[in-house]
């Protein structure tokens, strides 16, 4: 059972595509909650990886689902690591807070203002 093509280590190739700061936090990832390397389960951070090939992985709050277009030959700048691969995950909508939803921190002006406005009225009294 001999197949084409050069591979490379998960892990390795997930620290190289920068999804992971670290290769032992990607290590922990594939060991942890798990990888799917085309549809199939793996659990060994040494799991050879080739161009082609579709990661199912779960990365911060969604499932990521990248196919592996390059191995690469190390850690380089962000653009070289995007080239190696192509997102087939739907583009998440992003939350946006509204002033309404801050909770705590500092108050705004309009929060002084009101603020101001309703000690000078108390104290007048």
């Amino acid at each position: 059972m001999s197949e084409a093509g050069p591979t490379i280590r998960v892990d390795k190739w997930l620290w190289h595509a920068r999804f992971f700061k670290t290769r032992s936090l990607a290590a922990k990832i594939v060991q942890g909650p798990g990888v799917r390397i085309n549809g199939v389960r793996v659990s060994k951070p040494a799991s050879p990886v080739r161009a082609g090939d579709v990661l199912t992985f779960a990365k911060d709050d969604h499932v990521r689902v990248i196919r592996v277009e390059g191995l690469g030959e190390r850690r380089g700048p962000a653009p070289e690591a995007q080239a190696l691969y192509t997102d087939l995950d739907p583009p998440q909508p992003r939350e946006r807070q509204t002033p309404e939803d801050r909770v705590g921190g500092r108050p705004t002006k309009k929060d002084r203002r009101a603020t101001d406005a309703l000690k000078s009225g108390t104290e007048s009294s």
